[in-house]
């Protein structure tokens, strides 16, 4: 395979994803969805079609396959080290003030979306189960470390623990994880019928939520963007990324396991770190600018990242 069908199949597995995103940026800009429809429709992926999405790709899932405990051992530990290595360099160059934001925004990713549906584009029903797990401990990880960032950096805010526990044992997310591992230990088998009416539901979330992602991408919020936005954004999508994805395969991870690691690290910063930015009371101006710009910069760099690792024959 030359370069440029090598370059074209990745664009495959890409373009769809990031299609989806640009659309929504053109639907808002025409009028045709609004604010109120991109909070309703957020709302149902969140609790509804996401849910359902995970759950059926888990029951159908062979767990001898999916459940990878290395794998899943390997990702919290790098997402702990990226989240200490984002905030000791946000300790020596970020103001005080917005190194909480700067810290979520360079690690939290959306992997509940757009790592989700690029998983499924370049995997599969493998992409889909796997990286389902991957997402129910990153909720976890992801809730607990921006909370006590956030906090550390905002006067008059505490670590209200209790409450935090609280919202990630009833995330619609976790529960569905929860809820799919003793089916698909028993092997339980669904009617035809469930099966096929949750799948028809479950197709709802991929270009839902990634219409809804680009309707929410602001123009008259990246002019007012600054340097900590940007420098957030390219820790977020290139040096984390590349750094942990090398880590991976210096520890042996490759193919389907060190793409699927590459995806998860190199998504843009979830939507979620506004929505907490501004509970905690946090410059949300900055947590939304970021948001933009990784989902911008994703187009390009996660598509650069595949392009490099099946050039380079790692996955």
């Amino acid at each position: 395979m030359n370069l440029i069908e090598l370059f074209a199949r990745t664009l495959d597995i890409t373009l769809p994803v990031f299609a989806m995103v640009f659309l929504g940026i053109v639907l808002k800009r025409l009028r045709l969805i609004d604010r109120a429809f991109v909070s309703t429709a957020s709302t149902l992926v969140f609790r509804a079609t996401l849910p359902t999405l995970i759950f059926l790709s888990l029951i159908k899932a062979d767990m001898g396959v999916a459940l990878d405990i290395p794998l899943l051992l390997f990702f919290a530990l790098a997402t702990l080290a990226q989240f200490f290595a984002s905030w000791l360099w946000a300790y020596y160059r970020v103001p005080y003030e917005e190194r909480g934001i700067y810290v979520q925004g360079a690690f939290r990713g959306n992997g509940g979306v757009v790592g989700l549906a690029l998983a499924a584009g370049m995997y599969g029903n493998y992409g889909l189960s796997a990286g389902s797990l991957l997402l129910g401990l990153v909720i976890v990880l992801y809730n607990v470390l921006s909370v006590w960032v956030l906090s550390a950096y905002q006067s008059g805010q505490t670590t209200r623990w209790s409450s935090l526990l609280k919202k990630i044992a009833t995330n619609p997310l976790i529960i569905s994880v929860l809820l799919a591992i003793p089916f698909t230990a028993l092997s339980v088998e669904l009617p035809r019928w469930v099966m096929t009416s949750g799948n028809y539901f479950a197709s709802l979330t991929l270009p839902l939520a990634l219409i809804c992602i680009g309707a929410t991408l602001s123009a008259a919020s990246l002019r007012d963007g600054r340097a900590v936005a940007l420098s957030s954004s390219v820790m977020k999508m290139i040096v984390l990324p590349a750094v942990s994805t090398f880590a991976a395969w210096l520890c042996g991870f490759s193919n389907e396991q060190l793409g699927l690691l590459f995806l998860f690290f190199a998504s843009p910063t979830a939507a979620a770190s506004f929505v907490m930015a501004k509970a905690m009371g946090g410059n949300v101006t900055l947590a939304a600018n970021i948001i933009a710009l990784t989902t911008i910069m994703a187009s390009l760099t996660i598509t650069l990242g595949i392009f490099a690792l099946r050039l380079l024959g790692w996955i």
